[in-house]
């Protein structure tokens, strides 16, 4: 069965017109009203370098920033916090999660934002349940 577009890559590491730059970190973005470059610092090696570029995508990494939850919550093997059946529910009852800690497929700010709200709505819902009991 072939894979579903939403699962391929949308870039591949063999296209020309994509440079990666490993081990670098972006030290200044060049250009007065918009992008022309960007200098770099290697990681490794500390040399500096410039790159010319007219866009920057910025990726923010994917481990989940989880540490001061384990041992309170359930986390998924990955780190990511263990949420059920579709919701934002935790192992903790009135303890709910959302985004980039508990999201490892998407894991972006969209993601927080909407799955923040999603959370909000499970915490009043839950704080109405609790208040009948």
């Amino acid at each position: 069965m072939a894979t579903p577009p939403w699962k391929r890559r949308c870039f591949s590491l063999a296209n020309p017109k994509i440079e990666f730059k490993w081990n670098s970190t972006v030290t200044d973005v060049c250009g007065d009203t918009k992008v022309s470059g960007l200098k770099l610092r290697d990681t490794v090696t500390g040399e500096e370098s410039e790159l010319d570029a007219t866009g920057l995508f910025v990726a923010i990494g994917h481990e989940p920033n989880s540490s001061l939850l384990k041992g309170q919550i359930e986390l998924e093997d990955n780190g990511y916090v263990k949420t059920f059946d579709g919701t934002t529910r935790t192992s903790v009852d009135g303890v709910f999660a959302a985004g980039d800690v508990q999201d490892h497929y998407y894991r972006q700010a969209v993601t927080s934002a909407g799955s923040g709200c999603m959370a909000a709505i499970d915490a009043e819902r839950w704080l109405e349940m609790a208040k009948g009991e």
